[in-house]
């Protein structure tokens, strides 16, 4: 990647659109970190804003909560992560339908990490929906949803291939699904090489990055591993011998992911996911960068 001095700047021809995932707070202080995040964020109005699902449904009523309460308190359009892992398809047809009598009209729709977490195997339930093209189907045949699925750049770790990981995805569309969020990648290369392929094979459908602001280096590169994603050498370098800095890393993790979304949109991109890690800071920063403002803001200007 090019530092930002030396590349050329040209802006995306369509407005910026962001949306923000957050994940379901298990604890008080973690939900007052949450909604404090959510707060932050929600001026900059977003497309949508997603709510994690855990390992095998472990979070499904503090998921189911969170999106609730985003319906009542706020004016954004939360979409709810569902799974296919460990419910039968009654179990889930029963969550899609309680979203839609939640008034939420997106979900983003996943096969789920095995009940024993990233590595182990994964294991459909016998009654239950058991690829995540079935899943996608099912909740289309319940309501009118917006349905997102997952998109891999570098692949799936359990799949064959590239073009074998494709064939997932179309699966997925041919089911109905209307965007693909991507998995998280620092080399914005690697996202227009698989854009390329997506497109070769004929799927027309939103392909949007996923952008993850690296608030701890070494967990975000424990997670790559587990996800397939690649941790480039000049990235790992940029955080060496700072595990002990917490002010600088967060100074390099603002200038990183500058970098990388002004790139994409110097590309031609303007649409973008942030995994904020319900931290709302960094991906702020990031957004004012787009060019992003509140209400209140534009109406001043």
């Amino acid at each position: 990647m090019l530092p930002l001095a030396h590349r050329p700047s040209r802006q995306a021809s369509c407005p910026i659109k962001v949306s923000f995932e957050f994940f379901p707070p298990k604890t008080e202080e973690m939900e007052a970190t949450l909604w404090a995040s959510i707060e932050r964020l929600a001026p900059l109005d977003p497309h949508f804003v997603s709510v994690t699902y855990g390992a095998g449904g472990s979070t499904r009523e503090r998921t189911h909560a969170t999106v609730a309460r985003l319906v009542r308190e706020t004016h954004l359009k939360p979409a709810a992560h569902l799974t296919c892992v460990a419910a039968t398809k009654a179990e889930v047809d029963n969550v899609v339908q309680s979203y839609w009598d939640a008034g939420v009209r997106h979900v983003v729709a996943l096969r789920g990490d095995p009940v024993g977490g990233l590595g182990t195997a994964y294991a459909p339930h016998q009654e239950g929906y058991q690829r995540t093209c079935d899943l996608v189907a099912g909740i289309k045949a319940i309501g009118d949803f917006e349905v997102s699925v997952s998109a891999y750049p570098e692949k799936h770790p359990e799949a064959a291939s590239l073009e074998a990981d494709i064939d997932v995805l179309q699966e997925k569309v041919d089911c109905g699904a209307d965007r693909a969020i991507t998995q998280f990648f620092f080399d914005n290369d690697v996202y227009f090489r698989y854009l390329d392929r997506v497109r070769a094979r004929g799927i027309d459908i939103p392909i949007i990055p996923g952008i993850v602001p690296v608030q701890n280096f070494k967990q975000t590169a424990n997670f790559a591993r587990k996800t397939g994603a690649s941790i480039p050498e000049w990235l790992a370098a940029r955080f060496e011998g700072l595990d002990n800095d917490v002010e600088t890393r967060k100074l390099i993790a603002a200038a990183v992911a500058a970098e990388q979304v002004i790139d994409l949109v110097d590309r031609g991109v303007n649409e973008f996911h942030f995994y904020t890690m319900n931290r709302a800071d960094l991906v702020y920063a990031i957004c004012r960068l787009l060019g992003l403002r509140s209400q209140a803001e534009r109406v001043a200007a």
